[in-house]
């Protein structure tokens, strides 16, 4: 079965997981002599889902409501004389989680190709758009100059901060919880520690020195690395999604022909992909609660968090799968207006870059009294139609110290973008070399 969003905790993807886990399980223990090699590799051979029937094993376990011991039955009886060795020292949670936590791998695979593909989109954004005037905005209002590619920039330095997050959720996650009924190696006397190791080496995980049924803290960190990978996502997607506001219109979706906006409204061509991203990030967010609670087990093994547990990574994994390549497709499809945004960076005539007329004015008056000189400047203007311009240079105090055209160079809100250009360029070379890091 191809792993998709849809399928990965699949009934079908789940039982065929433990049968894997199953016949690996039999040939470690082969290769260690706990168990013949003929047996394991009976079991190896009986280990599919198509060989057991998932009728059969359905209804099984609609008898026993224990899935793993539905599962083993059915695969001893599947595997003839070599099923005398099927989960051999083995626990239903044992199966369980490690059954988890590989198909969480192969899910975590996925989003992080589309969190490359996210990566790149964002530097070639930044790349050409180091130089795109557009207006700073603080408290949702004008604040100084930046380019769009600064704006980028800040993006992709806080997606790296969710990736790097996820890679150590990942990697904690990673481990082996294999250890028995609770996780002291009972069955297996003094071979357990070395069957741990070599079991966690053959599936790609790193051994646990308690191997129980109370792991959920590395299942909790892991979700909620992924809420705080979506709390990223949705601030980035939510500022989109603010300018794409008519108003504002600095930048669009890119929509197929064809696309309606309103059954109603025949103008209207509403934005699509910005805002699946949105609702699907806000619910991945909010799912940092629950991940919470199944850390709360009791003793050596509880089986009302380890549900809980699975209905999490059931709901989350996916999700986060599917939000991480909608992310990649809402950037490709999204369009500056450079125009737009150099035309509202100037709708302020200038003030938004007095800042910088004060920092020429300061070393002459000191800060706090430019500050002042200019703030009193635009404040008292006799005319409300007199320009930002015209308002400095009617002011005696401020022309005492300046020119007229140190005052117009100085307003230009094109020639007060800060170290945007520069910053545009090292996030954007961030994002590349995280991607060639993998």
């Amino acid at each position: 079965m191809t792993l998709t969003p849809a399928t990965l905790f699949a009934r079908e993807t789940i039982w065929q997981s433990w049968l894997d886990i199953e016949a690996t399980l039999a040939e470690v223990q082969a290769e260690m002599g706990m168990i013949p090699d003929w047996a394991a590799q009976g079991i190896r051979k009986a280990a599919t889902l198509e060989r057991l029937g998932a009728d059969a094993l359905r209804a099984d376990i609609a008898v026993t409501h224990a899935p793993v011991l539905s599962m083993s039955r059915l695969l001893s009886q599947a595997a003839g004389d070599a099923g005398a060795y099927v989960h051999w020292g083995a626990t239903t949670q044992n199966v369980m989680q490690t059954a988890r936590i590989l198909l969480v791998r192969e899910a975590d695979i996925r989003i992080r190709e589309a969190l490359d593909g996210s990566l790149i989109r964002l530097a070639d954004m930044a790349e050409a758009h180091a130089q795109t005037l557009m207006a700073g905005r603080t408290n949702r209002q004008h604040a100084l100059p930046i380019t769009f590619g600064f704006k980028v920039a800040g993006w992709i330095e806080e997606l790296s901060r969710a990736v790097d997050r996820l890679d150590g959720g990942k990697r904690r996650l990673s481990v082996l919880p294999f250890g028995g009924a609770v996780g002291a190696m009972h069955a297996y006397g003094t071979d357990g520690k070395e069957l741990n190791a070599r079991l966690a080496a053959r599936l790609g995980l790193a051994p646990m020195i308690v191997a129980g049924r109370a792991v959920n803290d590395v299942f909790a960190d892991y979700v909620l690395q992924l809420s705080l990978l979506a709390m990223s996502i949705e601030r980035i997607a939510g500022e989109i999604y603010l300018l794409m506001t008519e108003e504002i219109g600095e930048v669009s979706e890119r929509l197929d022909s064809g696309t309606v906006g309103s059954s109603t409204m025949p103008h209207k061509i509403n934005p699509k992909y910005v805002v699946g991203v949105l609702s699907a990030a806000m619910e991945l967010r909010c799912i940092a609660g629950t991940a919470l609670e199944t850390g709360r087990s009791s003793h050596e093994g509880d089986a009302a968090p380890n549900q809980l547990v699975s209905n999490l990574l059931d709901r989350a994994v996916p999700l986060a799968w599917t939000l991480s390549q909608d992310f990649a497709a809402l950037l490709s499809r999204t369009q500056v207006n450079a125009a737009r945004m150099a035309a509202n960076a100037q709708r302020s005539g200038g003030a938004i870059a007095t800042e910088q007329l004060m920092m020429l004015l300061a070393p002459m008056t000191g800060r706090a009294k430019a500050h002042d000189l200019i703030h009193h400047a635009l404040d008292h203007r006799t005319n409300p139609e007199m320009s930002v311009i015209d308002a400095m240079i009617a002011d005696p105090d401020i022309m005492a110290h300046l020119q007229k055209d140190q005052v117009q160079t100085a307003l230009d809100p094109a020639g007060y973008v800060g170290d945007s250009v520069r910053i545009s360029h090292d996030a954007a070379a961030m994002a590349r070399s995280l991607i060639k890091a993998r």
